[in-house]
This record gives C-alpha cells, sequence and structure tokens, in this order.
C-alpha cells in the first residue's frame, strides 16, 4: 500500500512538473494566432514574454525591436558569426543566409532532429547553391536519403551547422586534412557500416596506404578520399561516371600520377590484408617476412645469448686469462672502408628514422620532422639519406674493381664451406650442446653473414625505394601491383635490417664481452678483439681464398 502511495505522489510530482514547465501563452492568443503554430514545434515550449519585449504594454509600441535568436541560442549564433554565412552578413551582403533562411519562421521553427527538417537540408542548402544540390541528389548519399535513409549524410553533417567554414580554413571538416575524419565519421563506424551493408574496412585500409600514412603526417597534398571519389557527386564503382569506375580511375590517378594505367589495369586500391582482393604476390611477400623475421632474430638472439653467457663464465672463472689468444695486430677496416662504414651507418639510421615517422606519426622522436611536412621535410630527408645509401654501394663496388688493395681485403669475406661447419659447431657450442669451441678465423661467418645481409639488404632496399620514389614512371609502364609488393617488400626488409643491426651488429661491437665498450675497428681499422693462436690470419684467409 504504501509503495502504492509513493508512485501515485511521485506521478503528481511529475505531472506538475510538465505543467509547470508548460507556457501561459492564452493572454496572447486572445489577439495573435501565432501561439497555434507553435504547438509542436521547437519553440513549443518557449513562452511569448520570453521573446517579446514589452508584451505587458498596450498597444505594443511600434519601435520595439524583433526578438533576436541570439538572446538564447548564444552558442549558436557566435558560431554563425565566425562561419561563412555570418561572415558575409558582416560585410553588407544581406543576401547571405540567417538564422531564418535555414529553419523557417520563429512560430514554424520544425525540431532540428525531426525526419522531415533533415531531409529538406538539401534543398534548403539548394536554395543558394543549387548546382551542387543537384549533384548532391544523383550521389548515392542523395539517392540513399531520398529513399528514406536518414542514416545518409547532408550538407550539415560534411559542411558543419552553424560554424561553416571555407575549405580552405584548417578547422573546417572539409579542409584536405580533415576529409578522413569527416567522411571516417560513417565510413570508420561499423556498427552503422554493417547496418546500411557498407565495406567495413574503408577507413583502416587508407590509413595503411602511402597516402593515408602521408596524411596522418599532416600532408595536404597528398590524395584523400574526395581526390579520387568525389565531393557531391559521389557515385558508386559500379556506375561508368564514377571517379572510381574501372574505366576511369587512370584520369583520376593520372591527376597525381600522369599516365597511371595506360598500360596496366590499376586493379584494386583499398585492400585488406589477406582479402580476397589483395594480390597473390602480396600474400607471398608477407608469409615469407613473417616466418623469416622471427626465425631470424629468434636464431641471433638464441645465438648471442649463448654466446654472452659463456664468455661471462669464462671472464668471472678466469679473470684477465680469459682473453687467451693473438691480439690482432691487423687492420681489420682500411681508411676507406672506414669511410664507407661512416656513412653507411649514418644513413641507414637517418632512413630507418625517417621511415618510421612516417609509419608512426604521432610518436614523439617523429614529431621535428612532421613540422616541415607540408614543405616535405621528412620526405627530403629520407631520400637524401637514401641516395648517400646509394653512393656507399657504388663506391663499394667501384673499390673493389679499381684497387687491388682493397679488392685483396675483401677476399676474407667470401664465403667458404668451412664457414657453414663453423656455423654450426659455435652454435651448439653457445646453446651448450658441446664443450669444446670451435676455431674462428679472423673474419669468420658472423662477419661474413653480416657483410652479405647488407649487401642483399641495400639490393632491394634501392630498389624497391626507387620504385617508390619514382612512382609516376612505376604506374605509368608497371601493374599497380608491382609497387603494392615494393611497398610491402621495402617495409619488411626496413624492419628485418633494424632489429639485425640491433640483435647482431650492435652485440658484436658493443656487448661482446671480448670488446665490450665498444670495438674500434671503425674508428682506428683495428679491434681490440683476440684470435686464437693457431687461427688463421686476414691474409693467410685471403691468401687460401684465392
Amino acid at each position: 500500500m504504501r509503495t502504492l502511495v509513493r508512485v501515485a505522489i511521485l506521478m503528481a510530482a511529475v505531472a506538475l512538473s510538465v505543467a509547470a514547465q508548460q507556457p501561459d501563452n492564452s493572454a496572447c492568443q486572445g489577439c495573435h494566432d501565432a501561439g497555434q503554430k507553435l504547438v509542436g514545434n521547437a519553440h513549443g515550449d518557449v513562452a511569448c514574454i520570453s521573446c517579446h519585449l514589452k508584451h505587458q504594454d498596450y498597444p505594443h509600441p511600434a519601435n520595439v525591436p524583433k526578438p533576436q535568436c541570439a538572446a538564447c541560442h548564444t552558442q549558436m549564433a557566435s558560431d554563425y558569426q565566425s562561419g561563412v554565412h555570418g561572415q558575409a552578413v558582416a560585410k553588407g551582403n544581406h543576401g547571405a543566409p540567417d538564422c531564418g533562411t535555414c529553419h523557417g519562421a520563429a512560430h514554424e521553427v520544425k525540431l532540428p532532429d525531426a525526419a522531415a527538417f533533415r531531409g529538406a537540408v538539401p534543398d534548403t542548402c539548394g536554395m543558394c547553391h543549387s548546382e551542387i544540390a543537384d549533384q548532391y541528389k544523383t550521389s548515392v548519399h542523395g539517392k540513399s536519403l531520398a529513399q528514406g535513409n536518414m542514416s545518409a549524410p547532408v550538407c550539415s553533417d560534411c559542411h558543419g551547422e552553424h560554424n561553416i567554414l571555407a575549405k580552405g580554413n584548417s578547422q573546417s571538416p572539409v579542409n584536405a586534412r580533415n576529409i578522413r575524419n569527416t567522411c571516417g565519421q560513417c565510413h570508420g563506424n561499423v556498427s552503422l557500416s554493417r547496418r546500411l551493408g557498407l565495406p567495413q574496412d574503408r577507413l583502416t585500409t587508407f590509413d595503411a596506404s602511402y597516402h593515408g600514412l602521408a596524411s596522418a603526417s599532416g600532408s595536404q597534398t597528398v590524395a584523400n578520399c574526395a581526390s579520387c571519389h568525389g565531393v557531391h557527386n559521389i557515385l558508386p564503382s559500379s556506375d561508368p561516371k564514377s571517379m572510381v569506375s574501372a574505366k576511369n580511375l587512370p584520369h583520376t590517378c593520372g591527376q597525381c600520377h600522369p599516365g597511371a594505367g595506360t598500360r596496366f589495369a590499376i586493379g584494386p586500391v583499398h585492400m585488406v590484408e589477406g582479402g580476397a582482393k589483395e594480390p597473390p604476390a602480396m600474400r607471398y611477400v608477407r608469409m615469407f617476412y613473417l616466418l623469416v623475421i622471427p626465425g631470424t632474430i629468434g636464431l641471433m638472439i638464441l645465438h648471442n645469448g649463448g654466446d654472452w653467457l659463456r664468455k661471462l663464465a669464462r671472464f668471472h672463472r678466469m679473470g684477465p686469462m680469459a682473453r687467451m689468444g693473438v691480439p690482432s695486430d691487423e687492420a681489420r677496416m682500411l681508411t676507406f672502408e672506414r669511410t664507407q662504414h661512416f656513412l653507411l651507418a649514418t644513413s641507414f639510421i637517418v632512413l630507418a628514422w625517417t621511415g618510421l615517422a612516417l609509419k608512426f606519426p604521432d610518436a614523439f622522436w617523429a614529431k621535428p620532422l612532421l613540422l616541415g611536412e607540408n614543405l616535405g621535410l621528412r620526405r627530403n630527408v629520407h631520400r637524401t639519406a637514401a641516395v648517400v645509401m646509394t653512393i656507399v654501394a657504388f663506391m663499394h663496388v667501384f673499390s673493389l674493381i679499381f684497387n687491388k688493395r682493397l679488392r685483396d681485403h675483401w677476399m676474407h669475406m667470401m664465403p667458404r664451406f668451412s664457414d657453414a661447419t663453423g656455423a654450426l659447431l659455435n652454435t651448439a657450442y653457445n646453446l651448450g650442446l658441446r664443450n669444446a669451441r670451435p676455431k674462428l678465423t679472423s673474419h669468420s661467418y658472423i662477419e661474413k653473414a653480416e657483410y652479405w645481409a647488407v649487401v642483399w639488404g641495400t639490393l632491394v632496399m634501392i630498389v624497391t625505394g626507387c620504385l617508390l620514389w619514382f612512382n609516376n614512371w612505376a604506374m605509368a609502364f608497371l601493374p599497380k601491383a608491382v609497387l603494392d609488393v615494393a611497398t610491402s617488400v621495402h617495409w619488411f626488409e626496413a624492419i628485418l635490417a633494424s632489429l639485425a643491426i640491433l640483435v647482431w651488429h650492435l652485440y658484436s661491437v658493443i656487448f661482446d664481452p671480448e670488446v665490450y665498450p665498444m670495438d674500434t675497428a671503425w674508428l682506428t681499422g683495428k679491434s681490440p678483439r683476440s684470435r686464437p693462436a693457431d687461427a688463421p690470419s686476414i691474409a693467410a684467409t685471403a691468401e687460401s681464398a684465392e
């Protein structure tokens, strides 16, 4: 019983509250029928006295100013004044739209979230922008709205409502740097895409592409959604008039890449890793590197980890006597080789930094490069480093051809069958599978494997990098799939090279207990590393290789 009483009291309180909120416009309605128009519209719960001044004077003074929307809608009024329409009015263009132009008379303002209001937005904007409105109505968005889909975007969803800004304004939703987020409101909404049967990967595949990465880095010149799909005249790819129709892609892509698709079909653009439209070559590249990278780096960690533990135990047990062998007084790196090494190391570090900055633009270490992205700072630094690395590669080749001393010194880097045996035995020793450490030459499989990995990696990075740098040529004379494969190989090879440097090379020259804190061969040409007394010297190894 008490519960019923409490419920009755609560309902009565709610009813009184609702009644108190209803305006009493009876006095005004005795003369004015405007009050009847308020029923059911946006101002239905607003009292006449809230907007009309000096209502109590009768007859009403003739000079009473008309009610101003800004009196109640201060934020909207502020947004309007900062928008293109408000600025046009401020400059004296009295034909520019005001509140009443879009919302109607104050007594007939419809609720903005009503289907009738939303469905009329294109016609409302079309009163001034008739040509654009006609394009919109024939687009996928306009047709969807006409079919009753209130989730379809209208003018205000893309351009804003009251604070409409020019597209050149960096704060505008339709500015080049913001297009991705504006389109992503719908095409990045998985729930909405699923409900409407739209592809759910368009935003993620764009973000993973070069266009998306460059856009995230701040570039305003790279292609965005509107560059390819259009603005108001967006049509499905199956429509022959669509900018992304197969027959129109050469022209669409050709706006940035002259000649693209003139020899080979451009093919799918929004590709999902492992998706049905992914070229087989892309799948094989990914599978190859996803096996090779963890396998290679994992073996390196096992090899070097075992070596470190073995040497640490030996140094702890034997102290200075652990450095048994003949001090190496031979030049492991000649002056010209040290110059090449410095240029190679410097260019590699810069390439890794600038390349990863494109992939991870939000990282703190990428910010300095992206401050000047619109001027191409990151891109130009990356390409400059690439040119330096390419020059070093040619320097090395020419030195081997024209300089006998360098060529003779290089001979000890030629692979031999004994290197494979040494690698197996030494790895087994490092892992504790055998007690005796094998005798290795001054330049063993450790240095040789790294040298030939650098040769191969440099060649791959130069070839794929040139395809990406000269992408206009590549798209004009080669299938787009070649560029996609080059992009994938370039990225995976960079990851493999960076990890190999960290795990393999830095251990050999810094963290190896025999040379810690640093192998100075890259500075002085000579290494503190000793070699067994009966191990062949560099010169002897080179002679036997000849």
